[in-house]
């Protein structure tokens, strides 16, 4: 492959390379700060990328050794959302969040967690039934459902509370959702970019978080790539459309696990 195709390809999965270390951090800055350390490490030496699967692969590898190797962390908190995290992340088996993330919300095979964690298929598996059953424990809230499309809506309803949580209500609009956030406050918001009044998700979500403080938003968008620009805040859980019911599962055990987020504003 070409110097040019090779930078290509590299350009093409930094965005989601900066989506996996959002959401293992639950920061944009945090994040963005593993994904540049990756990608210097990649212009410093690309022959790391040569015998790996492909190129994505490669790139999440060389991200992989950068993580373990300076202990997976967090900045330290003594209070608030990012603390009970904290406390949550000192209790799970090692490299399960982060198998269970590559596979479900990158939608790495479990041959290829294996390759990017430098592990067996087997243990790769068993790391991400592992992550589910942590931290899918004991853990439960009221979800807020931001979505125009009656069947998706529908669809989300249901995983939401499969999976243990409450659903406090479904806005089609900016205006019905802020509605909502008022008359029950939400442990977690999942909405849609584009809603039925040609409002904006995004702008619905701003709005709730002014009002009602910090709390986990999971967005949905066609066109994931867009937001993942690094030109202004991004969210930290970001999932694409057309989804699977994996995908929403995990973003949503995620989220409440890692009790954070960052805005993203228009």
């Amino acid at each position: 492959m070409s110097q040019a195709d090779l930078s290509s390809e590299i350009g093409a999965a930094l965005p989601f390379l900066r989506r996996y270390a959002r959401a293992l951090t639950g920061a944009q800055s945090t994040g963005d700060q593993y994904a540049a350390a990756t990608l210097e490490a990649v212009l410093a030496d690309r022959s790391i990328l040569e015998d790996t699967s492909s190129y994505k692969v490669g790139l999440f590898q060389v991200f992989h050794g950068i993580w373990v190797t300076t202990g997976a962390p967090v900045t330290e908190e003594t209070s608030g959302p990012r603390a009970a995290a904290q406390r949550h992340l000192s209790k799970l088996t090692t490299n399960s969040r982060e198998a269970l993330l590559l596979h479900t919300i990158e939608e790495f095979t479990i041959s290829e967690v294996g390759e990017v964690m430098q592990i067996g298929s087997d243990e790769s598996e068993a790391l991400i039934e592992t992550a589910r059953q942590e931290m899918a424990d004991g853990m439960s809230g009221r979800v807020l459902i931001i979505e125009d499309e009656a069947i998706i809506a529908m669809d989300l309803e249901s995983i939401v509370a499969d999976l243990g949580h409450r659903v406090t209500g479904v806005a089609r609009t900016r205006d019905g959702a802020v509605k909502l956030g008022q008359q029950e406050t939400p442990d977690l918001i999942l909405a849609d970019i584009q809603l039925a009044d040609n409002s904006s998700g995004v702008d619905a979500v701003n709005d709730l978080l002014r009002e009602l403080g910090e709390r986990p938003v999971i967005f949905i968008t066609a066109f994931p790539e867009r937001l993942l620009t690094g030109e202004k805040p991004e969210p930290a859980f970001l999932i694409s459309k057309p989804y699977s019911e994996e995908q929403v599962r995990s973003a949503i055990s995620q989220a409440m696990f890692f009790s954070s987020t960052e805005t993203l504003r228009a």
